[in-house]
């Protein structure tokens, strides 16, 4: 067998391997023995069928296997053992690959393209300054996760007069009404029919409810108060969206329920709700616990828009690189071959950009000695557990429920490799801080926001 590789511009590589009859003809040997021996040929015992017509019916399809086999093996053992940096997978030669004739021939030379990386350095020291914004927990973010929690924890209770203020939510039994005001002989209705005042979009519409009380009768036009809302018309009537259409007619309200949404109190209960029993024994520990973790969610953020600010940093410090474009292009296309020339185009730049930095991180990786341990990938699972958790205010989740949730996301596979990049970028981030000299910056989390506009 033999090898050769050429790299004249340093970005376009041609691999040229012939493998000879030597290199494949053991391993055939080898097949075709175990094909006869479970051969069940007419004519022959079970085992017994001559080597030649074994050799007939199969001798070039194991030929073919076993060359297709050595070679996929020797390239990416070649590209191993030489450090070429490959991007993407070897591209058969159109122009020099000589024809290949398997049922004859014994030598069989390969020609690839190969597409490699172009060379650079990037080096990061405390000479290089990045921002990093630090973003302030203020009272007005305290607030607002306190008035989620308590309305997460709240209750709607029965009162007797509707307040819009209140956005208070009715209950009610609705009759449609003929052109003079009559109940509608035949006509629609909707018992026990939810309304909610405040959210119609007609002024004149909503003050008809302003000030009712329970069992007063409100007189209401649907397709007026919504009059650019066909789904609401039908919805609340209970009728198709095409009648809603042409709806036109007034209609009863006789209000038999008012409710209204009562936040919980900022007492113990909802402490312990929040927290676990016994974990915050007033409202100053409650505040003082949201913003430890409102600053602890943030950390997240903060760190992520380092990492961006240091991929801009690094991108523009090492320049323009220089890829086998025309090359990339093909491997492109074929691994898309479904999605057609269009797509390369139209998402080929995006991809260079993208291909870009993942050459400098690799070089930041290993400048930095990051190894992704099963561990961190565990931990990073359980970190997007608790997030999910917590979206829905739940933060004190048992430690073994965050365990099986963690499991779960690893036995599917299309998650480990998102979550082994973010472990890498997590411990990239770290080791960064402590490499680079950090331009602090406090910030609002408006102004930290307005960042990414």
């Amino acid at each position: 067998m033999n090898i050769s590789f050429e790299n004249a511009d340093k970005i376009n590589g041609l691999l040229t391997l012939t493998i000879e009859k030597d290199d494949y003809q053991p391993e055939v040997d080898k097949i075709l023995k175990d094909y006869r021996k479970k051969a069940n040929i007419p004519g022959f015992r079970p085992g017994q069928a001559p080597m030649g017509l074994i050799k007939r019916q199969y001798g070039t399809a194991v030929k073919v296997d076993a060359v297709n086999k050595l070679l996929g093996d020797k390239i990416y053992e070649y590209i191993r053992e030489n450090k070429i940096q490959m991007l993407g997978e070897p591209m058969p030669n159109t122009e020099k690959q000589p024809e290949l004739d398997f049922e004859k021939g014994e030598n069989f030379e390969f020609v690839f393209d190969i597409a490699v990386a172009p060379e650079f350095k990037i080096e990061l020291s405390d000479q290089d300054s990045v921002d990093y914004y630090n973003i302030e927990v203020d009272d007005k973010l305290v607030d607002q996760q306190v008035d989620m929690f308590a309305s997460r924890a709240g209750h709607y209770e029965k009162v007797e007069e509707y307040d819009a203020a209140q956005n208070d939510m009715l209950k009610g039994d609705m009759r449609e009404l003929d052109a003079e005001g009559n109940t509608k002989e035949g006509g629609i209705v909707v018992e026990s029919a939810v309304l909610m005042p405040s959210y119609i979009k007609v002024d004149e519409q909503k003050a008809l409810f302003d000030g009712a009380k329970l069992g007063n009768i409100i007189t209401f036009n649907p397709k007026k108060a919504y009059p650019d809302s066909d789904v609401e018309v039908s919805s609340l009537l209970k009728i198709e969206k095409d009648q809603a259409a042409n709806m036109t007619s007034d209609f009863t309200y006789q209000i038999t329920e008012i409710s209204r949404f009562t936040k919980a109190e900022l007492n113990q209960e909802l402490f312990d709700q929040v927290y676990g029993e016994g974990a915050v024994a007033d409202e100053k520990a409650f505040r003082e616990k949201i913003a430890e973790g409102i600053k602890l969610q943030l950390q997240g953020d903060q760190d992520y828009k380092f990492l961006v600010d240091v991929r801009a940093y690094a991108e523009k410090k090492v320049g323009e690189l220089q890829f086998p474009t025309e090359l990339l292009k093909k491997i492109m296309l074929n691994n898309n071959k479904d999605k057609g020339e269009k797509f390369v185009d139209d998402n080929f730049d995006a991809s260079i950009k993208e291909l870009k930095w993942h050459l400098i991180k690799e070089q930041l990786v290993a400048a930095t000695a990051i190894k992704v341990e099963d561990a961190d990938v565990k931990a990073v699972a359980k970190l997007a557990a608790r997030a999910q958790f917590a979206q829905y205010g739940m933060n004190n989740i048992p430690e073994e429920y965050l365990e099986k949730y963690a499991d779960d996301m690893l036995k599917d596979r299309k998650n480990i490799d998102s979550l082994v990049d973010r472990a890498v970028d997590m411990k990239l981030t770290a080791a960064l801080k402590g490499v680079v000299k950090l331009n602090e910056k406090t910030v609002s989390l408006d102004e930290f926001n307005k960042l990414f506009q």
